[in-house]
């Protein structure tokens, strides 16, 4: 080696080897967490705080302690919501909530925690797939109409007209005319929509580079997550920044006094949920409804009747 070449230093290369192992390590505990919050519904629907324990021996007593105060405030907002359902079928209210954000900001997650204490036939979920050859044919607001809540029903859409603004938009999917018209259109659509007695309330799930970034690899390396990723949501990783621009001009452009735009910052997931589900709840002014006492009848006895064995060949094998 000659005097001019550069040499590396043994300290130095030891010093980037061992940052780049603490970004690694870093990167997958951040991915390990995330895989533990995907199977928290499990937790949320039947906890116990002995299993509980036993089951998050992995974390510290600081952060058992801060997933205790989330579950906790979980579930006192879902019985809010529980509250809300029954104003929303008392009162006749007609709701439409729109989630909309990049892939994997979290849209999907609060919406299983809203309605995961809710009546189906009250609270549903609209997720369309793309136009069929027939709907692209349509007026482009035609195929969301029968999705629109009766009285006293809320509907959430996951993703919805504001696809044109986005995905449409950036995958060219839509023409430059289609689009300007678009936006003409839909301030006057969702006046309409409030006007009929439609409550609209929009929120956009903000995530940030990074955040997206280590979710994409957590569904790569989830065997259980990996339909998540489409090709589709490959491109848009791609195409970030022009997600960026076409997010900035739905915002600018569609930001009514009628049905504004609610940002929720969800490079938490947790925080992003509760914030999200309280903002909900504070939009309408729910109160709670009372009932009668609920009384279970005696079962009817008649002498006569006997019931009659099931054929074993009909019976699911109990092998658990």
């Amino acid at each position: 080696m000659s005097k001019d070449e550069p040499t590396l230093l043994p300290e130095a290369t030891g010093t980037a080897a061992a940052q780049a192992t603490d970004e690694h390590a870093a990167m997958m505990q951040r991915m390990q967490a995330d895989l533990i919050d995907s199977y928290d519904e499990e937790l949320e629907m039947e906890i116990d705080d002995r299993a509980f324990d036993a089951a998050q021996g992995c974390f510290s007593s600081e952060q058992r302690s801060q997933r205790r105060d989330y579950f906790r405030e979980l579930f006192r907002l879902q019985g809010e919501l529980v509250k809300l359902q029954d104003w929303v079928m008392a009162t006749k209210h007609k709701a439409v909530i729109i989630f909309e954000g990049r892939d994997a900001a979290g849209k999907g997650g609060v919406i299983k925690r809203i309605t995961q204490r809710l009546n189906p036939r009250v609270c549903r979920v609209a997720a369309l797939p793309a136009p069929n050859d027939r709907e692209r044919t349509q007026w482009y607001f035609q195929r969301y109409i029968s999705h629109l809540p009766a009285g006293g029903e809320i509907v959430l859409f996951d993703r919805s007209w504001y696809n044109r603004a986005g995905v449409e938009r950036v995958m060219g999917f839509c023409s430059d005319e289609e689009y300007e018209e678009f936006f003409r259109s839909v301030p006057e659509f969702e006046k309409m929509l409030v006007r009929a007695g439609i409550q609209v309330i929009k929120y956009w799930f903000s995530i940030s580079d990074e955040e997206q970034h280590t979710r994409f690899l957590g569904r790569i390396h989830d065997p259980l997550k990996q339909w998540k990723l489409s090709p589709m949501d490959l491109e848009s990783r791609r195409r970030w920044e022009d997600y960026t621009k076409a997010k900035e001009q739905m915002m600018e452009r569609s930001h009514i006094h009628e049905a504004p735009w609610w940002v929720v910052q969800a490079d938490d997931k947790k925080k992003a949920r509760l914030n999200c589900m309280a903002h909900l709840l504070a939009q309408m002014p729910y109160h709670e409804i009372p009932h009668p006492p609920v009384i279970l009848p005696s079962r009817e006895r008649h002498e006569d009747y006997e019931r009659q064995p099931v054929p074993q060949q009909m019976v699911v094998p109990e092998i658990y």
